[in-house]
């Protein structure tokens, strides 16, 4: 039995049938590169779902770690400690925010954003205000309230009896936002780009006028960034690029740099509506993880990582743009921003997919016929080049 199948067998034996796991299992990660258990070598084009923007094994990071660990690790939100502070400080320092609250991911920094404009409204605006608006197409996580949140039946199927105070609004009709908040509303959460919904950029006319539509009806304009912030798009926070100041946002994947770290920042008058004791979290914004993502931002600033990937995303645009244009019919589009893009194929992808994975490439095969690809940052030309150049051989090869 091959390493491979060992792994497999042992997985398959032990732990819970959740995911539809790709033929490979990872022995190491360096840059942008991946080495699987049998010694084969892969470009990166998943990140651990938009997780590891700085690449795998920055020798800062592990720096860091080794440092932060000798020194301290967790002691709970119990305690003042200097780290939580200082990363406040430099993520603040990116956007118009005035207060974060730190947590461990995606999922619970959207629970405390809907937790927030609830608490808010009762206890700030005097309001009996609780639901909560979101777009079809919308992913926000996998808990009952984040996935009831999301706009897409398949997540909540067989989840039901789900709670409710959520409503589904269609995307991209700004009439139909209008019709669908009542004086219960609370706020309205959306993504700058749908990333699960097949990384779908929304209008920025559209978002301005949802946001200008929650002034005027005193409801929070709230933005998922779980996917798109801290420099993904090719701007620090995705809403920055159509000049959003949303009341709430949140981020988790990157900031941490691969560990699991979650936040939810708010403008100082949203953030009234949080007290002592109104919500909280035994691993959240722990030292570690907090003097890690502090050296994130760091890095990500130091190197302009922001607009590294506006300028590869549009490379990589360049470079799909001359695929289809020597291969008609065989790629439909090219959506996204940034270094957070979606290659929809004229065909069914999976085939295509896994000749890349065949030949040392792993992007991710989101729809039927999407490939989306979430790079390091830090990726290349050479990269990008050497994968477009696999992609339009593969697409020949297969007709």
């Amino acid at each position: 039995m091959s390493a491979f199948d060992d792994i497999k067998a042992r997985d398959e034996q032990l732990i819970c049938n959740t995911y539809g796991r790709y033929p490979l299992a990872i022995d190491r990660a360096q840059g942008c590169h991946l080495w699987d258990v049998d010694g084969k070598r892969h470009l990166d084009l998943v990140a651990g779902i938009a997780v590891c923007s700085l690449g795998h094994s920055r020798p800062e990071l592990l720096e860091v770690i080794n440092r932060q660990y000798a020194k301290l690790v967790h002691v709970s939100n119990l305690f003042y400690q200097r780290e939580q502070a200082e990363l406040a400080e430099k993520l603040l320092g990116t956007s118009h925010a005035g207060k974060v609250f730190f947590c461990n991911s995606g999922a619970e920094a959207n629970e405390a954003a809907i937790k927030l404009a609830r608490r808010y409204m009762r206890t700030v605006q005097g309001r009996d205000a609780y639901e909560i608006l979101t777009l079809s197409g919308s992913f926000h996580g996998r808990t009952l309230a984040t996935v009831t949140a999301t706009g897409q039946e398949k997540f909540r199927q067989h989840f039901e009896p789900l709670p409710g105070g959520f409503t589904t609004v269609p995307k991209g009709d700004l009439d139909a936002m209008r019709a669908a908040m009542s004086p219960q509303t609370a706020a309205v959460l959306v993504e700058i780009i749908q990333g699960e919904g097949g990384v779908l950029p929304l209008d920025g006319d559209y978002v301005r006028g949802i946001q200008a539509l929650c002034r005027e009806r005193g409801v929070l304009f709230m933005v998922d960034e779980v996917q798109t912030g801290m420099c993904r798009t090719g701007r620090f926070w995705a809403h920055q690029h159509h000049g959003l100041t949303p009341d709430v946002f949140t981020v988790a994947k990157p900031l941490a740099g691969g560990l699991p770290m979650g936040a939810m920042l708010a403008t100082d008058e949203a953030a009234r509506g949080f007290a002592p004791g109104a919500h909280a979290t035994t691993f959240g914004g722990g030292a570690l993880v907090c003097a890690v993502a502090s050296k994130v931002v760091d890095i990500m600033l130091a190197e302009n990582l922001a607009e590294h990937a506006a300028l590869m995303g549009a490379h990589a645009r360049e470079l799909f743009a001359g695929i289809a244009r020597r291969n008609p019919g065989t790629i439909a589009e090219v959506r996204g921003m940034g270094l957070m893009l979606a290659v929809e194929l004229t065909r069914p992808a999976a085939d295509v997919w896994r000749a890349l994975l065949d030949r040392g490439f792993i992007c991710n095969l989101t729809h039927e016929t999407s490939l989306r690809l979430v790079p390091p940052l830090v990726i290349t030309r050479e990269d990008l080049d050497s994968f477009a150049a696999a992609l339009e051989d593969i697409l020949r090869a297969q007709g």
